[in-house]
């Protein structure tokens, strides 16, 4: 049978039980792609007392299948594109942009609501593991870990509770490790793996980042 977990906080303290081997360094930082990576990570963060901080990633929905990532940006400004979906669904240039354009709009808007004025954290030279509440086709997080490598950290992990073989196998080349609790077959959709998979709100973004950080939420 395969795991499931109670939700995203039960998976999150799994999934820090898996990275035990990270706890205590210095050089340690966890980054959460919003919104449903921030409860996992915060969990995995706190555990291997290691600092939280956002990988914030768009992804590009495909012109009447919106669900169907033909990519993604993120942060910096770095952008990945899924040829095949691109050639499947003969998707032009200018579709992208306007996509890509629209994406980046709300990119900026979570940055502001989410961070506020808060530098982000050095990344040269430290270990970064990279956290989702799962993943289906890599689009999302692969541009996050795009943008990541532009700012030459020390070793990137992705840790997940769950993606199919496949894309675990397509990371495993991009990363220095790749920690992943199940690999459902066949994978249908991230929330196949949760009890309770309900949205994760800004509002709850902002609480945990400023538990976390040891602030006040505006």
């Amino acid at each position: 049978m395969e795991k499931l977990f109670d939700d995203r906080t039960d998976a999150g303290r799994q999934l820090a039980q898996a990275l035990g081997a990270y706890a205590g360094r210095s050089d340690l930082l966890v980054l959460a792609l919003p919104r449903g990576g921030v409860p996992v990570a915060y969990e995995v963060a706190r555990a291997l007392n290691a600092p939280l901080d956002l990988l914030i990633v768009r992804k590009l929905g495909t012109p009447g299948n919106p669900e169907l990532a033909m990519g993604a940006i993120a942060s910096g400004g770095a952008s990945v594109l899924n040829p095949d979906v691109v050639s499947i669904y003969r998707i032009s240039d200018e579709t992208i942009e306007r996509v890509a354009a629209n994406e980046r709009q709300e990119l900026a808007r979570r940055e502001r609501l989410y961070r506020g004025d808060r530098p982000y954290p050095e990344m040269e030279n430290r270990c970064i593991i990279v956290v989702d509440d799962g993943i289906a086709t890599g689009a999302t997080m692969r541009a996050g870990l795009a943008a990541l490598r532009r700012l030459n950290p020390a070793c990137i992990v992705v840790a997940v509770p769950l993606a199919p073989s496949d894309t675990v196998e397509r990371l495993r080349s991009e990363v220095d490790e790749v920690v992943c609790l199940t690999t459902p077959e066949p994978f249908f959709a991230v929330g196949q793996g949760y009890r309770d998979f309900s949205q994760t709100t800004d509002d709850d973004v902002r609480e945990i980042l400023a538990q976390s950080w040891g602030e006040s939420p505006d």
